[in-house]
């Protein structure tokens, strides 16, 4: 293993032990309950939006250290950020889970941020939809708020 490996890695386990964002959000505009019934981890999202931002998000939840990490690092991602960061980010973390291995763009790394760390876990598609689970929760608070995310609001 790399020097760069074994760094995400340790962000993973920094993440999945201190989770960002953990705990019910009080009065949420809207949640979601997802579940990953390949393995069984499961989060609830809620958000709490203020003029065109995601004023609050919190979350609760249980599974792998891949899903709650990647949960914490998309609470760090989306918290306070407007509506289009979000899309934006959105995606790149999607085409970035899809990548199977071969990495994107290395802006979209950088826009990642912690995020970035799952790249290595694009190689395994069981492993995927446990990175994807928090995105997938949050996509449908923010639909259920009235705020459909998608990639035209990226800009």
């Amino acid at each position: 293993m790399n020097d760069l490996d074994q760094l995400y890695q340790q962000v993973i386990l920094d993440h999945s032990r201190e989770r960002h964002g953990f705990g019910a959000l009080e009065a949420p505009d809207a949640t979601s309950h997802q579940v990953n019934p390949t393995c069984g981890d499961d989060v609830t999202v809620g958000v709490r939006l203020d003029d065109g931002r995601i004023a609050a998000v919190g979350w609760e939840g249980d599974g792998c250290s891949i899903s709650q990490a990647s949960i914490s690092v998309m609470h760090d991602l989306v918290d306070g950020a407007d509506l289009a960061t979000v899309a934006r980010l959105e995606a790149d973390f999607d085409a970035l889970m899809h990548s199977r291995g071969r990495g994107v763009d290395a802006a979209v790394l950088d826009d990642l941020e912690d995020a970035a760390a799952f790249e290595g876990v694009s190689k395994y598609p069981n492993r995927v939809k446990c990175a994807l689970l928090g995105w997938i929760a949050l996509k449908d608070a923010l639909l259920k708020a009235g705020v459909p995310l998608d990639a035209t609001q990226a800009g």
